[in-house]
């Protein structure tokens, strides 16, 4: 069996990076066409497809009756989201550049949604209906002032480049392909994301991992791998605000969207590993995430230190030491 579940781990895995390759392409293309600056698209398309596995994680573990594991996993992919992947991807490129400015809104908030996220796990223990239509409202709000006031706030130089690219698309030959490539992308992004999750939990079980450690590690990971494919491709190929702007778009889907989503469906209760383990770390990540925001860069060694915070998280939700 565990040969098996492993086998379909690494199948999944294969998937996933062909269908993020393709997606980010395709998300990209459809945005230029539409003239969308690419941070926009990151916060937009990009982070709400490869969001939907916490989405549908999320959602199918409250109709399960295993409702402790939304906030973990939330709290575990947010962790992931900022450690893992933006680490890992400063450590492959050398360096993640940004030209979106983000300091005035974009940071602002994402620090917020993550205060109140830690508010809402640490105050009773539950996540109710009342919290979850607070987060709900948040993301409303962060929305509708993005796309008013900072969607297209960008450089003259960069502006060009991107009209130039549009230019060379012709959306009356092309938008009808670009639109069914962006729809099967996402849907084997959920797919391989769900089996990946799935053979994960498999390989766990049949190990003896508890379920509140499930839930902040390997399903957390599981639901950030688009990200981190998605992420790492959008910096390979010189789109630093397409990556930023997918983490930072996830973490606030996560925290506020699906949160709130789940809530729908009952309290969601909070677990002492993610309380006493995970928001600590969450803090930590945030922080470090709004420094590097604030010097637009993130060089390799800062996602050295990244991957080494998260590899000592694990450790912590294993008691390794």
């Amino acid at each position: 069996m565990i040969f098996f579940w492993a086998s379909i781990l690494i199948l999944s895995l294969v998937i996933l990076v062909k269908a993020a390759e393709h997606f980010v392409s395709s998300a990209e293309k459809v945005g230029l066409i539409f003239g969308i600056s690419p941070f926009f698209i990151g916060v937009t398309i990009v982070a709400f497809g490869t969001s939907v596995p916490e989405l549908f994680t999320s959602l199918f573990a409250v109709l399960s009756g295993a409702k402790e594991m939304v906030v973990g996993n939330i709290v575990g992919s947010n962790i992931a989201n900022i450690l893992l992947v933006i680490g890992l991807t400063a450590v492959m490129v050398k360096k993640i550049k940004i030209d979106h400015d983000i300091l005035n809104l974009d940071l602002p908030l994402l620090a917020t949604s993550t205060i109140g996220l830690v508010i809402m796990v640490a105050w009773d223990g539950v996540v109710n209906i009342f919290e979850g239509m607070i987060a709900l409202l948040f993301y409303v709000i962060y929305f509708y002032y993005f796309y008013k006031s900072r969607h297209d706030s960008v450089p003259e130089e960069i502006k060009k480049e991107w009209t130039e690219t549009k230019e060379k698309i012709s959306p009356h030959k092309m938008t009808l392909s670009l639109l069914i490539t962006l729809i099967l992308s996402i849907f084997f992004l959920v797919l391989s994301a769900k089996l990946t999750i799935l053979s994960a939990v498999k390989l766990s079980v049949l190990v003896g991992v508890a379920t509140s450690t499930i839930a902040l590690s390997a399903i957390a990971i599981g639901t950030s791998l688009p990200e981190l494919v998605v992420t790492i491709k959008a910096a390979e190929n010189g789109n630093g605000d397409m990556a930023i702007g997918n983490v930072f778009g996830s973490n606030l889907f996560n925290g506020s969207l699906i949160l709130g989503l789940s809530t729908f469906f009952g309290d969601l209760p909070v677990e002492n590993a993610v309380l006493y383990i995970a928001v600590p770390f969450l803090v930590i990540a945030t922080t470090l995430y709004i420094f590097s925001g604030i010097s637009k860069k993130v060089y390799n060694y800062e996602g050295a230190m990244f991957v080494l915070i998260y590899v000592l998280f694990l450790s912590k939700l294993f008691n390794i030491f």
